[in-house]
């Protein structure tokens, strides 16, 4: 992951919202007369509109028909008062790093936290422990479907290509990646790719869309091209590029593409 983002800053003084038009979004939901859970899973299709905000006082006004929010810091009535209004919900929670703010971090046992990933208060996790890890990644999305999520965003999905600590191998992320997108779907939810491009050919029939940081500025959003030709949308956000340098490309590849600050609170600049 190229930007990672602390979790606890303060919401921005300004705030900038560009209108629009707000569709509905694709799918109900809510699953079928039978209770299947395949029906039930919500597939976003390729430029669909969406909005991140990790930080700040949510605000729920944004014209997206896709709001990616915490999972922990936001309660079951937030999600239930954006489904009513006709939008989608993701639930943001770290699946590859240790987060020392979380509730449920002394659940987590020193054996499995490597190097610091660079913001205070965060470390890589030994994704090769699944005996450890898969319950508590298991629990904490308990939390997002009882909160009546429709998807996940998880984390810290290429600690292979980073320092963590760990020898961890591109099989090991595969094999983990895999578990985490098993663990949603079991959950009747969707669940989405952040980042970790260069295993997107083995793992685009996983995930149901991808969520992407910065592929204009690198010069890889061609690479998120396997999910939209499987009808599944792509999630992307820029923070450094304005908005001319990069929404002509997106509009090409049709990604749901923003532009935010790097505290990802409710500000951002729609293509």
């Amino acid at each position: 992951m190229r930007a990672l983002i602390p979790r606890v800053l303060a919401p921005t003084a300004a705030l900038l919202l560009l209108a629009g038009c707000v569709a509905r979004p694709d799918g109900d939901g809510g699953g079928d007369a039978a209770g299947r859970p395949a029906a039930a899973r919500w597939q976003p299709r390729p430029g669909t509109s969406w909005q991140w905000q990790l930080s700040g006082r949510l605000d729920t006004s944004v014209p997206a028909e896709v709001y990616d929010i915490d999972g922990f810091d936001h309660p079951a009535a937030t999600v239930a008062r954006l489904h009513r209004e006709g939008r989608k919900v993701i639930c943001y929670v770290s699946t590859g790093a240790w987060e020392e703010f979380r509730p449920d971090a002394k659940k987590f046992p020193a054996s499995v936290l490597g190097r610091g990933n660079g913001w205070k208060g965060e470390r890589w996790l030994d994704i090769r422990r699944t005996d450890v890890l898969e319950p508590l990644m298991a629990a904490r999305l308990d939390m997002c479907r009882e909160k009546g999520f429709d998807a996940v965003e998880p984390d810290n999905m290429d600690g292979y290509k980073n320092r963590t600590g760990f020898p961890l191998t591109a099989a090991d992320q595969l094999r983990y990646n895999r578990l985490v997108a098993k663990l949603a779907h079991d959950r009747g939810m969707a669940v989405g790719l952040k980042n970790d491009l260069d295993q997107i050919p083995q793992l685009v029939a996983d995930f149901d869309f991808a969520v992407n940081e910065q592929c204009a500025q690198y010069g890889e959003c061609a690479a998120l091209k396997p999910f939209v030709a499987a009808g599944k949308a792509v999630f992307h956000a820029e923070y450094e590029l304005p908005t001319s340098s990069f929404c002509a490309q997106s509009g090409r590849l049709r990604l749901s593409s923003l532009l935010k600050k790097y505290e990802l609170g409710v500000w951002r600049r729609t293509c």
